[in-house]
This record gives structure tokens, sequence and C-alpha cells, in this order.
């Protein structure tokens, strides 16, 4: 087979359509996943989140006093145990979290409990704090 008579032919354009992007050309071929969404949505709706507690008076001094315990003794950044709650990012509500750390300070600025690993915990989502006896 020989090539020679058509190889210099321009490429056939048609009147009636003109020619497609290289942008559009691309997303012919791109990977379609219409219904990745729709499963994520599925998988997100199904996802339980729990509403904030609110803490009434008699947690709010027990609270307190142990924030003021830890102030007290910081120097030794004792153990602790705080369980708090984390807004959820996509949907309206959270859950509860707990994490165990050294104290190191409260940002009195920021309404913040720091730990020595440099967490930061607003005080208004703390639910309860323990302090861990060696």
């Amino acid at each position: 087979m020989n090539y020679d008579d058509i190889i210099n032919m321009k490429h056939p354009t048609s009147i009636n359509h003109p020619r497609m992007s290289m942008n559009n050309r691309a997303a012919q071929f791109a990977p379609f996943a219409a219904l990745k969404t729709h499963v994520d949505k599925i998988s997100e709706a199904g996802r339980l989140t729990t509403q904030k507690r609110i803490l009434d008076e008699d947690k709010r001094q027990v609270l307190n006093r142990v924030l003021n315990n830890l102030l007290i003794n910081k120097k030794e950044h004792p153990f602790i145990t705080i369980d708090y709650f984390l807004e959820d990012e996509y949907k309206e509500g959270g859950s509860y979290v707990t994490v165990r750390g050294q104290f190191k300070d409260i940002d009195e600025i920021n309404k913040r409990v720091i730990l020595l690993d440099k967490t930061a915990i607003l005080i208004e989502d703390i639910y309860h704090i323990s302090i861990l006896k060696d």
C-alpha cells in the first residue's frame, strides 16, 4: 500500500460543525463518574451526627473548678482527659471526641485549653475534664 497520493492532503473539515477545541476533545476521554457524587451524598446522609449538649449550672461549676485546679498546677503539666464536642464540617451537629494529653495552659483571650502537644480545645466545647493520677 502506498499513501504518497494522500499524505500531503489537507484533513477534511466540516462546513456545518466547527472544529472541537483540545479541551473539549480531552473531556470526551475523561473518566465518567456521574454516580460517584450520588453515592457520596447517600453515604453522607447516612452518617450520624450528635447535637451539642448544654451543660447545666452544676456541671459548669465542676468544669470551672477543674480548670482552676489545672491553672494552679500547670507547672506540673498534669495528664488530663478531655471529652469535647467537635462540630461536623459538612452537616449540622457533630460528635464527641476524647483526647488525652498533658495540660500546658489556658488561652484566656481565645478561651481555649492548650495541651503540651499544642492541641487547642475551645472551653465552650468541653463536656468533661478528668485529671489523671500518676
